[in-house]
């Protein structure tokens, strides 16, 4: 900024009011000189400098699971548009599901002096949510309730009453032995689809706890969790995954089994991600809004950042029955 000064003929502070948008006063020849010379010398401002002073960087944090799955890169790719189209950055952070990546991950974006973080836990992350309360640093969680968190600002989905549309269906089809796939017992999404399943079988006077098999939320999870399927049961006459992508990694096992979905089995997930009309044959799926509940949640974020009055703390989405090929 003093390169800049010396060159335009002007205070360091006249550049610093220009530079960060505190210019009402300074005339448009100085402001346009200004602003060539910065481009001319390829001026970067110093985020962190500015932030101290100004105790905020424009600047918001995302934690997230697992990119590689689609969910939630999907998820990330609408905060980041969001927060593109409100001016601000996106540090992005991923935790492979480990809460000790998951904490360091926190303690790095408060040192770099994050405005907000938005927060989609791996597993049973009270620790995490602690920093951020302790550091006094905004927050919104998507997707998963932590324990003993579930006033905080969230943006979540009505897991369970998408598991009941999706038995629903499926037993209007004529199925009554309809096996579930469920998540890791640390996640509360999967709980919430968990007791969905067990809410509607059991209104169909047809619940049966052998039916209950366990996965993680991905591929393998969806292989190994079929494989135990076939192992074990005589007969099944439709799979509910509790996600796209372990229905498509027992899909693929059924398919090289020789299995045909349809005619011989029905498949169900959970999502909606994108990959779900390309895979052949189509997953049916309950479907949630992904990129809307991303805008949503940078959004209120900014919303809390900037002390923006806010109706609701927390903001639920309907799920949606999409009926394809496979059931």
């Amino acid at each position: 900024m003093l390169d800049i000064a010396k060159k335009a003929g002007v205070s360091k502070a006249t550049v610093s009011m220009v530079l960060n948008k505190r210019d009402q006063s300074i005339s448009e020849e100085t402001k346009k000189k200004i602003l060539k010379l910065a481009e001319e010398l390829n001026y970067i401002p110093n985020s962190l400098a500015r932030g101290l002073s100004t105790k905020k960087t424009g600047t918001i944090g995302i934690i997230l699971p697992d990119i590689t799955n689609p969910f939630f890169s999907s998820i990330a790719r609408a905060i980041e548009d969001a927060a593109n189209s409100l001016e601000y950055n996106v540090i992005l952070c991923n935790t492979d599901n480990e809460i000790d990546k998951e904490v360091d991950y926190i303690k790095l974006l408060i040192s770099k002096i994050v405005d907000g973080v938005i927060f989609i836990a791996g597993g049973e992350s009270s620790s995490s949510v602690k920093i951020l309360k302790s550091n006094n640093i905004p927050f919104v969680l998507v997707d998963r309730y932590i324990d003993n968190y579930k006033d905080e600002h969230g943006v979540y989905l009505l897991n369970e009453e998408g598991v009941i549309k999706g038995i629903d269906y499926l037993y209007k089809k004529g199925n009554e032995k309809i096996v579930f796939v469920k998540g890791h017992e640390n996640i509360t999404v999967s709980n919430e689809r968990l007791k969905g399943y067990k809410y509607a079988m059991n209104k169909y006077g047809i619940y049966d706890e052998n039916l209950i098999f366990k996965g993680n939320f991905n591929i393998e999870g969806g292989i190994k969790a079929t494989e135990a399927i076939l192992s074990k049961l005589d007969k099944v006459e439709a799979i509910f995954y509790s996600n796209d992508m372990m229905a498509l990694g027992g899909m693929k096992v059924l398919l090289r089994k020789g299995f045909r979905i349809p005619e011989d089995i029905r498949i169900m997930g959970f999502d909606n991600i994108d990959i779900c009309g390309i895979f052949e044959p189509e997953l049916t799926t309950i479907g949630q809004p992904i990129y809307k509940m991303g805008k949503e949640a940078c959004k209120l974020l900014i919303n809390i950042i900037n002390e923006v009055d806010i109706k609701d703390k927390e903001i639920y989405f309907e799920t949606e029955l999409i009926i394809r090929g496979t059931a």
